[in-house]
């Protein structure tokens, strides 16, 4: 049913978005030089490696720099702010949902780098498909410490349910519309932290 769920939704989401997506990338295509996608590799379930698609919200090689992005990094770009505040540069996800990479709701997807530090408990997050949002990311998103939310994927791992996606994707929409969490406090910010945003 889950799998089910994110066949429709996401081509649903692609179909009907689609003239919002070929606007957001002429955007910025035409406000600043690079590619329009982000893309960055991601381990997945059962530590299945893919490339999460984003609308790139800064400028080329913004990661060589560092990974910790402010509110007001220099690195975004003008349409990257208005994205990363609306959270519109997720939208290319819906394509790593058809393709089964990603999930609707999960917990999000994390850097190699991040999963190689994981202990046995940590890696536990790993045994669903990642999602755009999930149950971190409705309570608390960015602004919980790395523990809280490794504690928080762990429970949404050990009790799946259809009603409960259906429950987050309810408080999704809330965290949305008030625009809560985007970005993270920089001593937050550490090894073995889900970096949303870059």
């Amino acid at each position: 049913m889950k799998r089910f769920f994110d066949i429709l939704v996401s081509l649903f989401g692609i179909i009907l978005l689609s003239p919002l997506m070929i606007v957001i990338a002429l955007w910025i295509k035409l406000n600043s030089k690079g590619p329009v996608f982000f893309k960055q590799e991601r381990v997945g379930k059962d530590n299945m490696l893919f490339n999460i698609l984003k609308f790139r919200t800064m400028v080329v090689d913004a990661e060589k720099s560092g990974f910790y992005t402010a509110e007001n990094d220099s690195r975004i770009t003008k349409p990257g702010n208005f994205l990363r505040k609306t959270s519109l540069d997720e939208l290319p996800q819906l394509f790593n949902i058809l393709k089964g990479e990603m999930s609707v709701i999960g917990p999000r997807p994390t850097l190699k780098y991040q999963v190689d530090e994981y202990t046995d408990f940590q890696k536990r997050r790993m045994e669903v498909r990642p999602g755009v949002t999930g149950w971190a990311q409705v309570n608390g998103r960015n602004s919980l410490s790395w523990p809280e939310r490794i504690k928080l994927d762990v429970w949404y791992v050990d009790n799946l349910s259809f009603p409960l996606d259906m429950k987050i994707l309810w408080k999704t929409l809330f965290v949305w519309l008030r625009g809560e969490g985007v970005y993270a406090e920089k001593e937050k910010f550490i090894i073995g932290n889900d970096d949303e945003k870059l």
